[in-house]
């Protein structure tokens, strides 16, 4: 495992202090051991929703049809 973090590469990030110690105390008697893990972990949520919205492909024409229908059946159109 350790040769595996050596491996890894990181880089720092600032912070500002007082949004250190809130996440410290946020954490305390949970899963995570560090500061940073914590940030990693909601970083990583974050960057793989914004992912996940862009590579959800927009309405086709045809589904756009389709709702439009819907919509009229229902009378909202």
């Amino acid at each position: 495992m350790n040769e595996e973090k050596q491996r890894r590469k990181y880089t720092t990030v600032s912070i500002p202090v007082s949004l250190y110690e809130r996440i410290k105390d946020l954490i305390k008697d949970t899963g995570f051991k560090s500061v940073s893990d914590y940030v990693t972990y909601v970083l990583r949520e974050i960057v793989a929703m914004h992912e996940a919205e862009r590579s959800s492909e927009p309405f086709t024409e045809e589904d756009v049809e389709r709702i439009k229908q819907k919509l009229k059946a229902l009378g909202y159109l």
